[in-house]
């Protein structure tokens, strides 16, 4: 019996990714990343596990010692009733006070931006993966944009070349 439930837990502990912010690795240099835990409402919880949230244009404010969540969009839950969660409403960020304050100190010292980069499940649990960033300038977007082109193309030559 024991073996039976080890092997169930195993796949519930995995990670599932809800939503991911791409638009977060295109803007800025990813310095430190973390993981978060998130409060939420009941039915916001539902409508995570339906995939239906965006992390666009979000970001992290951090004040009075606690850190939230902010500009997100968690799309109400089509089978609740009027008890329904507000969608931009912001939500709190659980993290320890000690890891708060050196983020904000971090943020506050080297004019640095906390982001959201992806939401998931982890043990059954709303996890937010949030990372320290400095904005990119528009040349280094274009740099990177051909950096990849570049790689592309040599890996597409690469390609056709194992098949001669």
């Amino acid at each position: 019996m024991s073996q039976e439930s080890d092997a169930g837990s195993k796949q519930a502990g995995g990670e599932k990714l809800i939503t991911s912010n791409r638009k977060a690795h295109h803007d800025y240099h990813i310095l430190e990343t973390m993981e978060a835990g998130i409060v939420l409402q009941g039915t916001e919880v539902k409508s995570l596990r339906a995939g239906r949230a965006n992390l666009k244009d979000s970001w992290v404010d951090i004040r009075d010692g606690q850190m939230f969540l902010v500009g997100m969009h968690i799309s109400p839950y089509e089978a609740a009733n009027r008890f329904n969660h507000a969608p931009e409403r912001e939500r709190k960020l659980l993290m320890h006070r000690r890891e708060i304050t050196r983020i904000a100190q971090k943020a506050r010292e080297k004019s640095l931006t906390v982001v959201p980069l992806k939401l998931y499940f982890k043990n059954g649990k709303a996890k937010a993966q949030i990372a320290m960033v400095k904005g990119k300038r528009a040349y280094d977007k274009r740099d990177a944009m051909a950096e990849r082109d570049n790689k592309r193309e040599v890996d597409r030559a690469l390609k056709e070349g194992r098949r001669e």
